[in-house]
C-alpha cells in the first residue's frame, strides 16, 4: 500500500498546485476577460471552468456524494456562455475541492485504488473511460483532463493580460 499513498499524496500536491495556479489566474481577470473567446473557434475561459466542473460532477461527485449525473457537456461549450469572475472562481475552486476531497477519500482507504466505482451505476456519458474503469484510472484520466484545460485558462489568461503575476507561498 505504500506505492498506493505515494501516488494519492503526489496527486493531492498536483491538485492543490493546479487549484492554486488556476484561481490565481483567474483572479486578474475581468469579467469580459472571463467570457471572451481567443478566436472564434475557441472556448472562453467560462466554458473550460463549465466543462471541468461538469466533468467533475459527471465523474467524482456521482461516486463521492452519490449525485445522480444531471450533466449537460453541450450547454458547457455554448458560445456566449455566461459567467462572472466570482462564478467562475467558485466553479473553479469547488471542482478542484471535489477532487481533493476524493483523493483524501481514497488516501483514508488505498485498497480503493483498485475497485470499479462505477460498475453497478449507470452509463458514463461524454466520459473516455466505461463502467469498468478503476479508481485510479479514474484519478489519473482525471487529473490529465483537468490538467490540460488548467493550462488552458491560464494561457488565455494570459492571452488576455499579457503577464501575469504569481503568489509563489
Amino acid at each position: 500500500m505504500e506505492i498506493a499513498l505515494e501516488l494519492i499524496d503526489s496527486l493531492l500536491v498536483k491538485f492543490r498546485s493546479e487549484k492554486k495556479w488556476t484561481l490565481q489566474a483567474i483572479e486578474q481577470l475581468s469579467e469580459e476577460d472571463i467570457v471572451s473567446s481567443p478566436t472564434s473557434e475557441s472556448n472562453s475561459i467560462a466554458n473550460l471552468i463549465a466543462h471541468i466542473r461538469g466533468a467533475v460532477h459527471s465523474r467524482i461527485e456521482t461516486i463521492l456524494l452519490d449525485i445522480p449525473d444531471t450533466r449537460d457537456r453541450e450547454k458547457e461549450f455554448e458560445k456566449g456562455l455566461a459567467m462572472s469572475k466570482e462564478q467562475a472562481k467558485t466553479k473553479a475552486g469547488d471542482a478542484f475541492d471535489i477532487l481533493i476531497r476524493y483523493l483524501e477519500h481514497l488516501r483514508s482507504a488505498p485498497e480503493l485504488l483498485m475497485t470499479q466505482p462505477f460498475l453497478h451505476r449507470p452509463p458514463l456519458t461524454y466520459s473516455q473511460v466505461n463502467n469498468e474503469t478503476t479508481a485510479l484510472n479514474l484519478i489519473v484520466s482525471m487529473f490529465r483532463e483537468v490538467h490540460f484545460h488548467s493550462g488552458q485558462i491560464i494561457y488565455a489568461a494570459k492571452i488576455r493580460k499579457g503577464q501575469l503575476s504569481w503568489n509563489y507561498d
